[in-house]
């Protein structure tokens, strides 16, 4: 499992340098900004820093995705289905890979972005007075939302949790359209289809089960824990099915 996972790690470790260097310029132009005074310029990094910690994200599952896509798909891709492994395996590394990177790059960009508003509160006494506001805005949207350090945690641990529960539903269905569908009239289609049914009923039954929680924290780990039982869930009918279709 090991050297499969360094295996998948390999296969996408140059976008992730990428992503790191665009990341790392964005945060040295934060810095001077900060400390010149330039505001404009400080604006337009934070801007793009916050979008490249919701887009990096985004690019590793998706990457992850297409890994598996090229795998199944292509000649080259497939020879891995004919090693010595199993499709349990080999999809248990591609997840728990592509897992890991979103929970360690999730907690970088969560650490850079709580290193540079603590940055700010020092250089400008008036964030200080503009947190006071967020605090007090989001009090007023929801009165059981206290914005601390367990709301923070408890929204991140519920975004990645549900980012990973959305790979694992692509992950189904680019195989059920690899191994079931291959070569049907609408194939492309039908897989779609099929991951928007199964991630809008995985946001349906979580949300239910978050519901039943009065703490908003609480209500988001909940949350959380349902969506990773579902990606279990997703993995191993994914599993079964190149296990049955896909392996040689």
């Amino acid at each position: 499992m090991l050297k499969l996972m360094q295996y998948e790690f390999r296969k996408t470790l140059a976008a992730k340098l990428i992503l790191l260097g665009i990341t790392a310029l964005a945060e040295i132009v934060y810095l001077i900004a900060l400390y010149t005074d330039a505001k404009d310029t400080m604006y337009g990094s934070v801007i793009a820093l916050v979008l490249l910690a919701e887009g990096g994200l985004l690019v590793m599952g998706l990457q992850s995705v297409l890994t598996l896509h090229r795998d199944m798909n292509t000649r080259q891709g497939y020879m891995l289905f004919m090693t010595p492994n199993s499709c349990h395996a080999i999809l248990g590394a591609k997840v728990l890979e592509c897992a890991l990177s979103i929970l360690i790059a999730g907690a970088f960009y969560f650490a850079l972005g709580a290193l540079d508003i603590s940055l700010l509160f020092v250089k400008s006494a008036t964030l200080n007075e503009l947190w006071e506001l967020v605090q007090e805005f989001l009090k007023r949207v929801n009165q059981t939302v206290q914005p601390n350090k367990e709301y923070f945690a408890s929204l991140l641990f519920y975004t990645l949790t549900a980012w990973i529960n959305t790979i694992l539903i692509a992950y189904l269905a680019d195989v059920v359209s690899a191994a079931l569908l291959n070569g049907k009239k609408h194939n492309g289609l039908l897989s779609f289809a099929l991951f928007l049914a199964l991630a809008w009923a995985a946001g349906r039954i979580s949300g239910m089960a978050g519901h039943c929680m009065a703490d908003f924290n609480l209500s988001m780990v909940v949350q959380g824990g349902v969506h990773l039982v579902l990606a279990g869930i997703m993995y191993v009918i994914t599993a079964q099915i190149m296990e049955r279709k896909l392996s040689v």
